[in-house]
């Protein structure tokens, strides 16, 4: 199995940067490859419209580490644990996600990463476009 660490650096003050990654109702605005559409609350559970059909994201509780780890139950049955922090940076902030190969193909796997990629670009480019966070 292997794993890719992908990372961006957001001109913003990482405590914004984290408020708006931990707030799963900015999920749809930023990450397309977990949520199409607006987050429904079940309780800790939160159900997505995603690109593999409906999941269910369960993050851990806000805290003061800037971690934004997340489990994504997919349609199957299996859980998926994704890594995802966010850093001081000299530069403001540095978002980091790590996306494990687990069971994909090479092919999937590298499609996964790009999906990623681009999540966390648009990411950068909706907090830097909108300094107020």
């Amino acid at each position: 199995m292997r794993s890719r660490h992908i990372s961006v650096v957001i001109n913003a003050e990482p405590g914004d940067v984290y408020d708006f990654v931990a707030d799963p109702d900015n999920l749809p605005r930023w990450a397309a490859g977990l949520a199409k559409s607006e987050v429904t609350r079940r309780g800790d559970e939160l159900l997505v419209e995603s690109p593999m059909g409906t999941v269910t994201v369960r993050f851990v509780p806000r805290n003061t580490l800037g971690v934004v780890d997340h489990e994504v139950v997919l349609p199957t049955g299996d859980t998926v644990l994704n890594p995802l922090r966010v850093l001081a940076h000299p530069e403001g902030a540095e978002v980091i996600f790590t996306v494990r190969q687990l069971a994909m193909s090479d092919d999937e796997f590298d499609r996964d990463t790009q999906m990623v990629e681009k999540d966390l670009a648009q990411l950068k480019s909706l907090l830097e476009a909108d300094g107020s966070v």
